[in-house]
């Protein structure tokens, strides 16, 4: 069966560690992955061989690309770096992408909420930030919170709850 749904799109704003596992569990899943960091010696593509690799600064790329954003487009700023995650966030908060998430600490996640009022974001687009990113699955290293980062997306792409399957009581694999 052939599908004619747009292939979704995962853009990693920041070539962190959790971005190499994100990006090959992404490719794996059928995502068009693209991993941009302003800093060269970071975007290296020969760590990400499943992904676009670009070298610019997150805000004006996503500036330059905002046309192929759609509600199938998953966000996922990594850089830990406010001078890079507030512009490329107002940005992708104000966007069509149907997933936004920044990575972060609880702390970092409160100073960043505090910078995007600053510049402007409401509260209605604030409320769409999933941050800190992931779902807690208990996991430890790159690849576990990768994990959780895509279960995250996908429950989020496809209407899921997050919760273990043995809480609900209907069927297993909705229609």
């Amino acid at each position: 069966m052939q599908s004619f749904a747009p292939q979704p799109r995962l853009l990693l704003f920041g070539a962190a560690e959790l971005a190499r596992p994100l990006g090959e569990f992404a490719a794996a899943m059928g995502y068009r992955v693209t991993v941009c960091d302003a800093r060269r010696a970071f975007a290296d593509p020969g760590r990400f061989p499943a992904a676009e690799v670009v070298v610019d600064r997150p805000d004006r790329w996503f500036r330059d690309h905002e046309d192929l954003v759609d509600r199938s487009t998953a966000v996922c700023v990594l850089t830990h770096d406010a001078r890079f995650d507030v512009p490329v966030l107002t940005r992708a908060l104000s966007s069509a992408a149907g997933y936004v998430g920044a990575m972060g600490s609880r702390r970092t996640h409160a100073d960043r909420m505090a910078r995007l009022r600053a510049a402007g974001v409401g509260e209605d687009r604030l409320a769409g930030l999933r941050s800190p990113i992931g779902l807690d699955l208990g996991g430890r290293g790159p690849e576990e919170t990768a994990l959780s980062v895509l279960a995250e997306i996908v429950a989020v792409r496809r209407g899921g709850s997050g919760l273990p399957l043995t809480a609900g009581t209907g069927p297993v694999h909705a229609l």
